[in-house]
């Protein structure tokens, strides 16, 4: 038999592998991070049954349900079996932890796993991450990365995060890089549900208090919003300034947006079209133009010293507004010195301590 689960209870779980039966469809668009999908029902199967139940009622739903999954359940098995590897620990949810995780977590409890089933489905997942996100603020202290466009904040918190740090990577979540050219080389952005789902799984990953390092971001990234509570910590943080010459900003900028098939070209210039607004039709017209020519350099330096400084406004250089100022020309030595000055504050040493070991 098969035992039954709180949503805390099964993310506190160590080696479970989590399996989420839902649809193809439904998987795409949120589920717990780390979960796999082995669909009961795929999505075809899942509207007809769908269809049935309102037609003609549960009974003969759960009947057409039982014989389109019966012929496919030694592959549901073999596939578990598969992923599970050594683990015979195994999380099972559907949408309301209804008939479909029943089924499942049934089945895989006769093939000799420890199966649990998560109680009221993902859809009790989704009250956990809105409940975590419905606060004013993080217990968790932000330490926040401010600079001009292009001075590295991003390589800077790579490699932060290799170094052993909790980052939190809001654009690589996002999978947007929040500037006009920010989708340019990136796979589809997440729905918002699966974005706050990564932000909740990272924070109650490092625990409610101690520190993460985060870069200054507006509410919006992309189609994306970033949840309050995170907007607030951003807010309050420890104030870390990046910054670096121009030829090295336009550097970094080239080395991002011209790496693609054609070096980007089509891509930038559409991305371009939107600033008509904001710069005028002829300078962007005159600015497609040098990228078609593979000017890269001009477009980017004109678009940094006309558009991004102004709009953001940040210190060229050292500034005491800040709790550190840091030269990123060299990535490895702005990490090294931002470590430094991370490892040293007291949330960190308390937050450490108390677990014993670094965030991995």
């Amino acid at each position: 038999m098969y035992k039954e689960a709180t949503v805390k209870e099964i993310l506190d779980m160590d080696e479970a592998l989590l399996i989420d039966v839902r649809s193809e469809e439904e998987y795409a668009e949120a589920t717990i991070p780390g979960a796999i999908n082995i669909p009961l029902l795929n999505n075809d199967e899942r509207a007809a049954v769908g269809t049935v139940y309102r037609r003609e009622g549960p009974d003969t739903a759960r009947r057409l349900g039982l014989k389109l999954v019966s012929p496919k359940l030694p592959e549901k098995v073999a596939v578990a079996d598969g992923l599970a590897g050594n683990r015979k620990k195994i999380a099972v949810f559907c949408w309301r932890g209804g008939l479909r995780s029943q089924f499942m977590a049934s089945l895989l409890a006769a093939m000799g796993y420890d199966v649990y089933r998560m109680v009221g489905g993902y859809k009790a997942y989704r009250r956990y991450v809105n409940e975590y996100l419905a606060r004013d603020e993080l217990g968790q202290k932000a330490v926040v990365l401010y600079g001009l466009t292009g001075v590295g904040k991003t390589d800077v918190l790579n490699r932060l995060g290799q170094m052993g740090l909790p980052v939190l990577d809001l654009e690589g979540l996002a999978r947007h890089r929040g500037s006009v050219y920010g989708k340019i080389g990136l796979p589809p952005s997440p729905t918002q549900k699966a974005f706050e789902s990564s932000i909740v799984h990272f924070l109650t990953g490092i625990g409610e208090e101690g520190v993460f390092i985060v870069e200054c971001e507006s509410r919006r990234i992309g189609n994306l919003m970033v949840p309050t509570p995170v907007m607030s910590s951003i807010k309050k943080g420890h104030r870390v300034l990046l910054y670096a010459s121009l030829e090295n900003r336009v550097r970094r900028i080239r080395q991002v947006y011209t790496s693609g098939p054609g070096e980007n070209v089509k891509q930038l210039q559409e991305a371009t079209m939107s600033l008509a607004k904001r710069i005028g039709k002829n300078k962007v017209e005159e600015l497609n133009k040098m990228l078609e020519d593979r000017k890269f350099d001009c477009v980017f330096a004109y678009l940094l010293k006309k558009y991004y400084d102004p709009l953001y406004k940040y210190p060229e250089g050292p500034s005491e507004e800040y709790d550190l100022s840091v030269d990123a020309t060299d990535i490895e030595e702005a990490a090294k010195k931002i470590f430094n000055f991370v490892t040293a504050l007291p949330e960190y040493k308390n937050w450490y301590d108390g677990r014993g070991r670094k965030w991995r």
